[in-house]
C-alpha cells in the first residue's frame, strides 16, 4: 500500500491481507454458522490443536486452521484483528463481556496468595468480583488512591502483581493521569523479575480507543466492554483485552478453558455496524453532551457537573492531554456525571425523582443501565449499578448519593434538554 490508512478508515476495511479470510468474494465478511468445523485427516488436527495459542505459532501470519468456535473462529478473529488496530495493540482477544474479559486477565495474572492494587472508584461488578470473588481463589485486593500515585509505594508489596484502574472512573469521570501512575508501576518494577512484575491494567470503556488508547500511555493490558460504544446499538454483549503479543497465547488458553467466548453472532454486528461508525457517533454524541452538560451546570438545582470538555471540570489539564483520538483532537466523550443539590439523604430522594420521572415520561431519555448506546441512558449509580457497594465503599468511592450518570445518545440536544429540564422540575 502506499501509504498507512487512517484508523477510521482501517476499522471500516480491517487489513488489507489476512489469513483469517478470503475476501475476494465478499464486500461485508460472512458469519459462519457452524460451532464445529470439517478436518481434512487426524494430523491436520493434530497441528490445528498443537498450533493454538502457542506462543511460536504463526498466528495472524498464515491461514489458521479452526477447529471449534470456543477456540478459534473467522469472525471473531477479524474482529481482534481491527480491535488491535484501534487500540494500538499487538494483539486483542475477545470475550463473551467485558467482566469476563476483566475476570480472564486477574486469572492470567494472578495465583492464590497474590494482590490487586485497585483505585477504590471501580464499576460496580468490577468492585464486587475484587471483594467476593477473587478471594476465593486466594487472591486480595487492596486499594489506592491513585490521584496521587506517589501512595502506591506505601500500599504495593511484594505479593502484588496487579495495579489496576479506570480512567475516566465510573461514575464520577475523575481522569486519572496513566502517564504518572505507569511511572510510578515502572519505578516500583525495579529489581522485580517475571511474574513478579507489576502489570498495570486499565479499564478504557469509557472513552474508547478513539477516544484514548492506554497502551501509549504506559499501560500493559487494555480491558473493555465491547457492548458499549464500540457495539453502540445496544444490541451485542461482548469485551476484550488488548496487548503486547506475550499475553496472546495466555489469553487464548484462560478464554478456553474459563469458557467466556464471544460469540460470532455478536462479533459479526460489532465488525460490520459498531467499529465502522464509532468515529461518526462519537463526534455527534460528544456535540449534544456538551450542550447538555453546559445546561446542568447553569441550573439552579445541580450542585456540580462532571464532564471533560466544560471548563470547570477539575482534571480538565490531564484529560486534554490523554483522552485524543489518533490525530490528536481531545476527545470529552459521551459521559456526564451531575450532582443534585442538598444533604444526602435529601439529594438522593431528589435524584430518585428526576430518574423516576424520566422512566415514566421522557421521550429522549431512557432509565437504563450500560452506555455508549445511539440512545442516551440516565441511571442512579448509587442504587443501580454501583448498588454492589456498601455505603460507606460508596463514600470512600466518591459516588454522591444524589449522583445521576448520563450517556448522552444521538437525539436532538434540545430534546434532551428539555426533557431533563422537566425532570429537574419534578426534583
Amino acid at each position: 500500500m502506499p501509504r498507512r490508512p487512517h484508523v477510521e478508515s482501517r476499522m471500516i476495511h480491517g487489513e488489507p491481507r489476512t489469513p483469517r479470510w478470503e475476501f475476494s468474494h465478499h464486500v461485508v465478511p460472512p458469519m459462519p454458522s457452524s460451532v464445529t468445523f470439517r478436518l481434512d485427516s487426524a494430523a491436520r488436527g493434530a497441528r490445528g490443536f498443537a498450533e493454538f495459542a502457542a506462543p511460536s505459532s504463526q498466528r495472524g501470519k498464515r491461514r489458521p486452521i479452526y477447529i471449534y468456535d470456543r477456540l478459534d473462529e473467522p469472525t471473531r478473529g477479524l474482529l481482534e484483528e481491527n480491535l488491535a488496530t484501534a487500540e494500538g495493540a499487538e494483539t486483542a482477544v475477545t470475550f463473551a463481556s467485558g467482566m469476563a474479559a476483566i475476570s480472564g486477565v486477574f486469572l492470567l495474572l494472578t495465583k492464590a496468595g497474590d494482590e490487586v492494587v485497585a483505585h477504590p472508584t471501580l464499576y460496580g461488578c468490577t468492585h464486587s468480583l475484587l471483594t467476593q470473588w477473587m478471594p476465593r481463589v486466594g487472591v486480595t485486593t487492596r486499594f489506592c488512591d491513585l490521584r496521587r500515585p506517589e501512595r502506591l509505594g506505601k500500599v504495593v508489596t511484594p505479593a502484588t502483581r496487579v495495579v489496576y484502574l479506570e480512567t475516566p472512573v465510573n461514575p464520577t469521570l475523575e481522569v486519572l493521569d496513566l502517564e504518572t501512575v505507569a511511572d510510578e508501576v515502572r519505578r516500583l518494577n525495579r529489581g522485580r523479575r517475571g511474574d513478579a512484575r507489576l502489570r498495570l491494567v486499565v479499564d478504557n470503556t469509557f472513552p474508547s480507543p478513539l477516544g484514548q488508547r492506554p497502551l501509549a500511555h504506559g499501560a500493559d493490558i487494555v480491558v473493555a466492554s465491547l457492548t458499549k460504544h464500540l457495539s453502540g446499538f445496544g444490541t451485542d454483549l461482548g469485551g476484550m483485552v488488548a496487548a503486547a503479543k506475550e499475553y496472546e497465547s495466555g489469553l487464548f488458553l484462560v478464554r478456553k478453558d474459563f469458557g467466556g467466548v464471544l460469540a460470532s453472532k455478536n462479533a459479526w454486528p460489532i465488525l460490520v455496524y459498531g467499529l465502522p461508525t464509532l468515529s461518526v457517533r462519537l463526534a455527534a454524541q460528544q456535540e449534544r453532551a456538551l450542550s447538555v452538560a453546559r445546561f446542568l451546570e447553569a441550573h439552579p438545582k445541580v450542585a456540580k457537573v462532571h464532564y471533560p470538555g466544560l471548563d470547570s471540570f477539575p482534571w480538565k489539564n490531564v484529560a486534554r492531554r490523554q483522552m485524543t483520538d489518533p490525530a490528536g483532537r481531545f476527545m470529552p466523550g459521551t459521559l456526564v456525571y451531575f450532582v443534585l443539590k442538598g444533604a444526602p439523604p435529601k439529594a438522593r430522594r431528589a435524584a430518585e425523582r428526576v430518574v423516576d420521572h424520566v422512566a415514566k415520561n421522557a421521550y429522549t431519555l431512557t432509565l437504563a443501565v450500560s452506555l455508549g448506546h445511539v440512545r442516551s441512558l440516565i441511571e442512579h449509580p448509587a442504587s443501580m449499578t454501583h448498588a454492589a457497594l456498601d455505603e460507606a465503599s460508596q463514600v470512600r468511592a466518591g459516588i454522591d448519593p444524589g449522583g445521576i450518570r448520563l450517556s448522552v445518545g444521538l437525539e436532538d440536544a434540545g430534546d434532551l434538554i428539555g426533557d431533563l429540564s422537566e425532570a429537574l422540575d419534578r426534583a
